[in-house]
């Protein structure tokens, strides 16, 4: 739930008894500021606000405005003032229209409505987060598999700059199975930070198929291998 920065926030408002400062005091409660020598403020009307499901029960001074009223529905329902519409005996009220002028009382009702136009906001907003949030799920997902992979990637690695003899199947299975992985990637619609997640995993298989086809290739090749292996003697020879 969103609330204002500040406990007490002052609001000068050309209203509907000249001009009148109210602040906000914790809780919520709007009440006409009060100075040194000040006279006590204005009679308090307690208005019963339905929105939807939910029931508030708002303390406003009774010269206040339906704008005054939104300010302190922002501090109980989360809804900027500009995000709400408030209906009082089935009409829309404007936020200059006074509580009083329009015969809002001590306990009338008045309905709140979220501005459609914001709710559609919202709606769009929720399912942009629910695609992110898969999208980092579908990532996470294809890491784990890759991790598992690259195990078996430095196994041949190591294997072979032994001198052990490996299949070619061995090479061309293992390859497959990171393809799969860079299939799935590319099916994944991602945005922002997602986008990045999968960019680094793309060129991280990228550079697994690399290793295995340098791999592969001095695999094939004992001969370049051993010379590799005797040219390296001969340095140390020298030195």
């Amino acid at each position: 739930m969103r609330r204002s920065s500040a406990s007490k926030a002052a609001v000068k408002k050309s209203s509907c008894n000249g001009e009148i400062e109210w602040e906000l005091r914790p809780g919520g409660m709007l009440v006409q500021k009060r100075f040194s020598g000040d006279a006590a403020p204005g009679p308090m009307i307690k208005i019963k606000v339905s929105h939807g499901s939910y029931h508030h029960d708002i303390t406003v001074p009774a010269q206040s405005t339906f704008g005054d009223l939104k300010k302190v529905l922002a501090h109980e329902t989360g809804l900027e003032p500009e995000e709400q519409r408030l209906l009082f005996r089935g009409k829309e009220k404007d936020d200059d229209e006074c509580l009083h002028m329009v015969g809002v009382k001590d306990m009338s009702k008045v309905i709140l409505l979220e501005d459609p136009a914001s709710k559609e906001r919202k709606l769009e907003e929720m399912k942009r987060n629910q695609g992110v949030f898969r999208a980092y799920e579908n990532v996470a997902e294809v890491r784990a598999e890759v991790d598992k992979l690259s195990e078996k990637v430095v196994s041949l690695e190591t294997a072979v700059r032994g001198g052990t003899k490996v299949a070619d199947k061995e090479f061309v299975m293992l390859t497959e199975l990171l393809m799969v992985q860079l299939l799935k990637l590319d099916s994944i619609e991602a945005d922002g930070e997602a986008k990045v997640q999968r960019r680094i995993e793309v060129r991280r298989i990228q550079s697994f198929v690399d290793t295995l086809d340098n791999t592969k290739a001095r695999n094939s090749n004992p001969i370049s291998r051993n010379s590799n292996a005797v040219s390296v003697t001969t340095n140390w020879e020298k030195v």
